[in-house]
């Protein structure tokens, strides 16, 4: 486990311009599972979260309402409301980025900084092309994780899961 290094260059990125595929598809519904397992949890894909209180071109995101993790985790979920909503204000505990062929990295860079400064307790970038998943526990302070260990260890939200389980299936 070591530090991750990733250079981050100044380029605008675009919320929700990348396509998934099936390695995406496939990291994002087994980290929903095996984090559904967990009691402790509230796992939601694809929650648009309320970020109109920031002004997000300080990250270089383009995007001024809503950002999306491909993975949001509360410890406390967002309360039940009468009417559905398009965006969540309250931010989660953790937040999941799953890098799919069609971005940057520097794009999920940007947002995962977005995040923490939004309240977000922990931030996952998975990579799924080379088996890697950087948790950080600040902007620019994580650990490195991949198929040469046995778990990902997030100490910020106290998780533990087999790193061969978030990759099954993924070529």
């Amino acid at each position: 486990m070591m530090n991750p290094v990733i250079a981050f260059d100044e380029e605008e990125a675009e919320e929700d311009e990348s396509v998934g595929s099936l390695n995406h598809s496939l990291v994002q519904g087994n980290l929903t599972v095996l984090l559904s397992d967990d009691e402790r949890f509230t796992v939601l894909p694809e929650l648009s979260l309320e970020t109109r209180h920031i002004d997000l071109s300080q990250f270089s995101l383009r995007t001024k309402e809503e950002l999306k993790p491909d993975i949001s985790v509360y410890l406390d979920p967002p309360e039940s409301v009468p009417v559905d909503v398009l965006r969540v204000q309250k931010m989660p505990d953790l937040s999941i980025e799953i890098l799919s062929p069609s971005q940057g990295i520097s794009g999920l860079i940007a947002k995962i900084k977005a995040y923490f400064a939004l309240g977000v307790k922990s931030c996952w970038l998975i990579i799924p092309a080379t088996k890697t998943i950087q948790v950080y526990s600040r902007p620019t302070e994580g650990e490195t994780f991949d198929t040469k260990d046995t778990e990902v260890i997030d100490k910020v939200m106290d998780i533990k899961i087999s790193v061969k389980a978030v990759f099954k299936r993924v070529r």
